[in-house]
């Protein structure tokens, strides 16, 4: 079989269960191409011996007829998820040098599943960007470019993103705090997924805003978003957010039936200065859903203009306070101190030199809004208005909307360097589709759907129900089948 890393999960799994493959040849095919693909930045710790002795495990699992679908499956893992005895920064420099002794629940399950890991991936700053650029280790890549332009992947799950499209693994995980799984599947032609808050578990998982951030899967079709997601998930009694609810099958509900599904589209969505071809994607999508079977019907979520603010208020709140624990104390990176320097001065040039321009500035927002004067203006008023936005989505499903169509981002990827001298506020618009989810802490994915102009992916999100990322997934596995998706980067990494 040639082009074994070009394989998706389902294939794979359905290659190695009838003996025509291994996991060691589909783990050293991926091996081989993260080799050549340094140009894409998407690996920043490889793990080449761990996953080969992985790998053997996994196929004498397979041959005792023992093998859950995950078995065998070569994987990339988020830098932000905490991995035993393998270097776990968060992209940051101020983690340099930190091994965990411990693993992420998230990561522990798949291996659990037998699944391989190739390395951790490139991500920005503790999560904290839309393009990959606030990284210690450089930026990802995205595998799609226009003549000599370089590409963000998106953020902050850019090498997850870049490392999917790119073939250098069958699939990755992500995390999502306001679109960081959403928004780099769009930008790079993959299907990634957020679940409900309280699905996969955040312990290990180094917190950026605890309230929003969720583990999903970065994956090559909705197919294989369901057979990673359900072993991923799970409830956990290390994390108190952690659901338990028993986690179903999410492959066995890819039935194609959505006959009678009520699909709504919000008004809301609709942004001045949207480009024509994302508004015609998204008239498209709607087609394609009536075309299936589905009702389409329009809908009304009156605090979406709120939702960027009261994001960029709660999350750098929870990232103050969450990242209040990096001092140079006990691990990670520590400054060098003059003679006379005090445990103030070694905080201050510790925080100064580990963490990069991005986590500072959020920080300091954070840090501003839960301060004694502004405490109520800011972050109590944010709070408030997530209960609004949370409300419309509650609405809006009791009325019987079985799940709500919007783009996934405003554009297509844009190029590495244009954002950054702009006005961050410009950043922070890439998530005006996405945060309202993480908001609301419903489920969301991103199918792309599309390409723009110049031949670049453009995603289409769904958001669904809580807990009902069976019937979600459906949905978008329907969306996929009739987008018909198959573009792929031309390789010249």
């Amino acid at each position: 079989m040639a082009d074994l890393n070009k394989l998706t999960i389902a294939d794979a799994r359905d290659a190695m269960r009838k003996g025509d493959l291994t996991s060691a040849e589909l783990t050293e095919a991926c091996l081989t191409e993260i080799e050549g693909a340094g140009a894409l930045g998407a690996f920043v710790h490889n793990t080449p011996d761990l996953a080969r002795a992985q790998a053997k495990a996994a196929d004498e699992r397979i041959k005792a007829g023992d093998a859950p679908d995950m078995c065998g499956i070569p994987l990339g893992i988020k830098d932000l998820f905490c991995t035993k005895g393998v270097a776990s920064q968060a992209g940051s420099r101020i983690l340099e040098g930190f091994v965990p002794e411990y693993e992420s629940t998230v990561s522990q399950n798949l291996l659990d599943n037998g699944t391989v890991m190739l390395g951790k991936l490139n991500m920005d700053e503790f999560a904290m960007g839309s393009s990959n650029e606030t990284s210690v280790y450089g930026n990802a890549v995205n595998p799609w470019k226009i003549d000599d332009r370089k590409l963000t992947p998106g953020g902050s799950s850019g090498g997850s993103a870049s490392a999917v499209a790119a073939n250098l693994c069958l699939a990755a995980t992500g995390t999502d705090t306001g679109g960081s799984i959403r928004q780099p599947a769009a930008f790079t032609g993959i299907t990634g997924i957020k679940p409900t808050y309280g699905r996969c578990s955040r312990w290990g998982v180094v917190a950026f805003a605890s309230s929003l951030d969720q583990a999903g899967p970065m994956t090559k079709s909705v197919r294989d978003a369901a057979i990673m997601l359900e072993a991923m998930c799970g409830h956990d009694p290390k994390d108190s957010t952690s659901a338990d609810l028993p986690v179903p099958n999410f492959e066995a509900m890819l039935t194609g039936d959505i006959k009678g599904k009520k699909i709504g589209i919000p008004k809301e969505y609709r942004m001045d200065g949207m480009p024509d071809e994302i508004e015609a994607l998204w008239s498209t999508g709607a087609d394609m859903l009536r075309d299936a079977g589905a009702e389409i019907v329009d809908i009304s979520l009156p605090h979406t203009k709120y939702a960027l603010p009261a994001y960029y208020v709660i999350a750098p709140a929870e990232a103050s306070s969450n990242l209040a624990r990096y001092d140079g104390v006990r691990y990670g990176h520590r400054a060098k101190l003059a003679a006379g320097d005090g445990i103030t001065e070694m905080y201050e040039k510790t925080r100064a030199e580990g963490f990069g321009d991005e986590v500072q500035r959020r920080v300091m927002v954070g840090t501003y809004v839960l301060s004694a004067g502004f405490y109520d203006a800011y972050y109590n008023r944010a709070r408030k208005v997530r209960a609004l936005i949370k409300k419309d989505f509650d609405d809006v499903f009791a009325q019987g909307i079985d799940a709500i169509l919007t783009p996934a981002t405003p554009s297509a990827a844009f190029g590495l360097g244009e954002m950054e001298n702009a006005d961050p506020v410009k950043m922070y618009l890439n998530d005006v589709f996405t945060v309202t989810v993480n908001l609301a802490g419903l489920p969301g994915i991103s199918v792309p759907a599309g390409l723009d102009a110049q031949g670049l992916p453009l995603g289409l999100q769904l958001i669904g129900r809580p807990w009902e990322e069976g019937d979600l997934l459906n949905i978008a596995h329907e969306v996929e089948a009739r987008a018909g998706f198959v573009a792929k980067p031309q390789k010249w990494w």
